[in-house]
């Protein structure tokens, strides 16, 4: 009988290595550290080109090419690979647009991915640039004064509380997709946020980048990871 619970110990074990993680995860190596972001599933058509790109390499290469501190950091254009210093850069693409998905519960709090986009109307995002969220704490006066002149909704009480003791850039929910949020990496988005800039935000020394996805197994030991530890959780809700 005790080779048979021990069997059936084993093949248990063996399906909980096996089984999926619950997300996807990329890594973003820069000369100032590692950023680890988790992907949602509640927005899986930007998840899966993000997933799709980060295979292939796209990203490797390119620049945080506009860095505002206290706002957020962005890159992902292609144009930035081989860029030189003086180069305006922010108009490379993929040629395609990714449809926007809004959703009530993701919003701009601190560490958060988003994408960026134009100013098309249906507001679809850009098929590769994205920006990581530093943003800035509010006191809840300053909440009520950018709910009553320039949002045209009420920020929702807990979201109010993350803005308030964490941070974030409010004025950008619903109007820009959020789809996915740092895990560990903080520290290195504050410090690539303090870049010294020039012209058009553009760091002063190029912030490189190589992104890649984590594989599965890697994946399922951070969320393992995730469930033991409260420092490496998600900043909020949005799981």
């Amino acid at each position: 009988m005790k080779y048979f619970y021990t069997f059936l110990l084993c093949c248990l074990l063996g399906q909980a290595y096996a089984a999926k993680p619950v997300h996807q995860y990329i890594r973003i190596n820069t000369a100032d550290g590692e950023i680890i972001i988790m992907l949602y599933n509640s927005t899986p058509k930007h998840r899966d080109n993000m997933v799709k790109l980060a295979k292939s390499g796209f990203y490797n290469g390119t620049l945080f090419h506009r860095v505002i501190a206290g706002f957020m950091i962005q890159g992902g254009d292609p144009d930035s690979k081989a860029a030189k210093p003086e180069a305006e850069l922010g108009e490379g693409d993929t040629g395609y647009t990714v449809d926007a998905e809004f959703r009530d519960s993701l919003f701009h709090k601190k560490g958060v991915l988003a994408a960026a986009r134009d100013n098309n109307p249906a507001k679809a995002s850009s098929g590769c640039q994205f920006y990581l969220v530093q943003g800035k704490k509010f006191t809840p006066e300053g909440l009520d004064s950018l709910e009553n002149n320039r949002l045209k909704f009420k920020i929702p009480a807990y979201q109010r509380e993350i803005y308030q003791t964490i941070g974030g850039t409010p004025h950008l929910d619903r109007n820009y997709t959020v789809y996915g949020e740092i895990i560990t990496g903080i520290a290195v988005l504050d410090k690539i946020a303090a870049s010294q800039t020039g012209s058009n935000n553009r760091p002063v020394s190029d912030q490189k980048m190589q992104v890649s996805l984590l594989k599965k197994r890697q994946a399922r030991k951070l969320e393992r990871a995730m469930k033991r530890s409260p420092e490496i959780k998600p900043l909020a809700f949005n799981l």
